[in-house]
């Protein structure tokens, strides 16, 4: 029997996780994971679906925002049609593969092999020729991540048919396994997954040489975009919303030339960039000039509103984190900005500049085939840029199955706690 977490179809339940985590903040995030609809259980391990399948036995896997919002009622209805229930979450993972495989691009993993993967469920995993995205290289943005031969299921860790990280097994398709170096220590390949996303966000925002940025958010999502955004643009001056002592630590060592209290974000952005601040009779401030480019890597509507407020005319706003809430959009009309969303990683070929690829946004590096360390592709990088960051210490805390209300909590709490990713260990006895 292989023992995991599981998120089942309850409204009553999920309801009640909404409003305990959106309206009564004072409580603690256990709360919320006691109202939310998921469950300790023993299960078979999932059936390999087809040919080019494996089970992977996961080392580490990771809790997300993606995952906190869902499991705490705040995502959004949206994505009701993109799962398929019950699913064991977690798509942060390093595993071991249980069955050889030959990956596409005709090399051979063993059994026993460590691999992380990209859990994206496009065209290749379920059996369909490949749309146009897929073909191109941008699996993030297929549309057939409902039909072929799985149930519906944007990512590994919301299908009914492959198990997530949050388990002692799951299956992976060939084409969403890649090997993780022998020197990369478990703590590190853990955070390849959202690495390739910080790395995909770098490539999405445009940047070019010579522009200031913000970044509005630092936790685990916002610090790996920090990272990218250094390791593969060529941004002049990186400045940093942080709210918590660690958080911003963790930003100086990761490269930001300035760091900001949440409060001080429109008065050092306007002392910046020589910008004008002005006061509306309702609503919070906002500048005339600004940043060339700002990435909200929170998602909540404060967080992007505070982007689009402080974004000089005719610049860029990148949504990176799960949105939630509304947000006045006069701004976005007003200044003429761009608003770009940026979700999961790409993982083929590149298409050189202009792309919404770390490529195209000045980095470095040449198109290849995925998977490799140090290719083109937003895992290949992402597994060059988990070798040579300073990542020690990022992974914070680790937890057994059997203590998954703690380990939800931890995650809620991490930033005020001083962590930045909470992990599980499945194979872990309590």
């Amino acid at each position: 029997m292989t023992r995991g977490l599981e998120l089942y179809r309850s409204l009553p339940r999920y309801a009640a996780a909404r409003v305990v985590s959106g309206r009564l903040p004072w409580l603690s995030g256990a709360a919320a994971t006691t109202a939310a609809p998921l469950r300790l259980v023993d299960r078979g391990d999932p059936v390999l679906p087809g040919p080019g399948w494996v089970t992977v036995r996961p080392r580490l896997a990771g809790i997300c925002g993606s995952d906190l919002a869902t499991v705490t009622g705040q995502s959004s209805f949206y994505f009701s049609p993109l799962v398929s229930m019950p699913f064991t979450p977690g798509h942060e993972i390093v595993g071991d593969l249980q069955e050889s495989v030959m990956l596409g691009d005709g090399r051979r993993l063993e059994a026993g092999s460590r691999v992380v993967i990209d859990p994206v469920l496009g065209c290749a995993a379920r059996g369909l020729e490949l749309c146009g995205a897929c073909a191109g290289g941008r699996t993030s943005r297929c549309d057939r991540v409902t039909v072929g031969h799985l149930s519906p299921g944007l990512q590994t860790g919301y299908c009914a048919d492959t198990g997530g990280g949050w388990s002692r097994a799951l299956v992976a398709h060939h084409s969403q396994v890649h090997p993780v170096p022998d020197g990369l220590a478990d703590e590190r390949a853990v955070l390849v997954e959202p690495l390739a996303t910080a790395v995909h966000t770098a490539g999405r925002a445009g940047i070019v040489a010579g522009d200031r940025v913000l970044i509005v958010g630092s936790g685990a999502v916002g610090l790996l975009t920090l990272l990218a955004v250094r390791a593969f643009t060529k941004a002049e001056h990186v400045t940093m919303v942080a709210k918590h002592r660690r958080q911003v630590e963790l930003a100086v060592r990761f490269g930001a030339d300035e760091v900001l209290a949440p409060d001080d974000t429109i008065g050092g952005v306007r002392r910046a960039n020589r910008a004008l601040r002005l006061t509306p009779q309702l609503g919070g401030d906002f500048l005339l000039g600004g940043v060339d480019v700002a990435m909200d890597c929170v998602g909540s509507a404060s967080s992007l509103s505070t982007a689009l407020r402080v974004t000089r005319a005719g610049g860029r706003v990148v949504l990176s984190g799960v949105p939630s809430g509304s947000v006045d959009l006069t701004p976005l009309w007003f200044r003429e900005l761009e608003l770009v969303g940026t979700y999961a990683s790409s993982g083929g070929r590149r298409r050189g500049a202009g792309d919404d690829t770390a490529a195209g946004a000045g980095g470095p590096g040449p198109a290849g085939d995925p998977g490799e360390p140090g290719d083109g592709s937003d895992f290949g990088r992402a597994l060059a840029l988990a070798a040579t960051a300073p990542l020690d210490g990022v992974v914070s805390a680790v937890y057994p199955l059997a203590r998954w209300r703690e380990a939800l909590d931890h995650a809620l709490s991490a930033g005020r706690l001083g962590a930045v990713k909470i992990v599980f260990d499945p194979a872990a006895s309590a």
